[in-house]
């Protein structure tokens, strides 16, 4: 499905009953919705499944590449408009769940519940700096491949690697059909993002935080710091997975995400 939202054309999904619980899913930098997919699979029997491909990603324009955080949540926030929801859960990983907790920041009126997945509410350290402007000079000097090897393993640990080729194969060519304007693009706006460590102390509604047991990209100290400073939260680490926890160990991810919701409130 194709929407114009916020001066964009955006390509998105909705699946399931438009009368249930309405949940969003954020796909993390150079993936795409589908990414999405053991989720939606298990979510659009019993829920309003939303998953879109964010500004600079899949099938979604990508303009002129000069993207913020602030510009990803209006993106949001606007198709959540179009497609007439006033409240929604927001479950997004990585790249996702910063702008879950960004949109909570700004619209917090507009969430129900936070489910954020191998994600960090700090703000870039010089060396992951250093990391992204390397990146954009190497994407803009040779194109993608050699960001995609080097970005892989990164991505994933030894045993992803080794035992479960589809998966690192689904990635390796998700992001290699990818803009290298997007990517370069949504380099620039993660060096450019600001800090949530303090905003995250005022979350006051349901959070699940979730992180791969080895995620060497997003370290199992930033979700326990999550985990601390909001309020009531939850955290789960899914064992044996790296940074895409959601595909590399999708059932004890998927058991987590649904034992969530079950608790959750009805939105009022």
């Amino acid at each position: 499905m194709e929407a114009v939202v916020n001066g964009i054309k955006m390509h998105y999904l909705d699946v399931g009953n438009p009368d249930d619980l309405p949940i969003v899913l954020l796909h993390g930098m150079t993936l795409n919705h589908r990414m999405w997919n053991p989720q939606i699979k298990v979510l659009k029997e019993n829920y309003r499944v939303i998953t879109y491909d964010i500004r600079g990603h899949g099938k979604t324009e990508v303009t002129d590449g000069q993207y913020t955080y602030r510009m990803f949540v209006e993106d949001l926030i606007a198709l959540l408009d179009y497609l007439q929801i006033d409240k929604a859960v927001l479950c997004g990983l990585s790249m996702g769940g910063a702008i879950a907790m960004r949109a909570f920041e700004l619209y917090s009126e507009r969430i129900h519940a936070l489910i954020l997945c191998d994600t960090r509410s700090e703000a870039d350290s010089n060396e992951t700096k250093y990391w992204r402007e390397n990146s954009i000079t190497l994407i803009k000097q040779g194109g993608l491949k050699q960001f995609t090897h080097e970005f892989m393993e990164a991505l994933f640990p030894v045993e992803t690697m080794e035992n479960q080729p589809e998966t690192v194969e689904f990635i390796r060519n998700t992001i290699l059909s990818s803009s290298p304007r997007g990517i370069c693009g949504v380099l620039l706006a993660q060096a450019a993002r600001t800090d949530l460590t303090y905003s995250i102390q005022k979350i006051n509604i349901p959070t699940l935080i979730m992180i791969g047991e080895k995620d060497n990209f997003t370290p199992l100290a930033s979700s326990k710091t999550m985990n601390k400073k909001i309020p009531n939260s939850e955290l789960k680490i899914i064992s044996g997975a790296g940074h895409v926890s959601n595909l590399e160990n999708r059932e004890e991810f998927n058991q987590h995400l649904l034992e969530f919701l079950k608790k959750l409130p009805k939105i009022r």
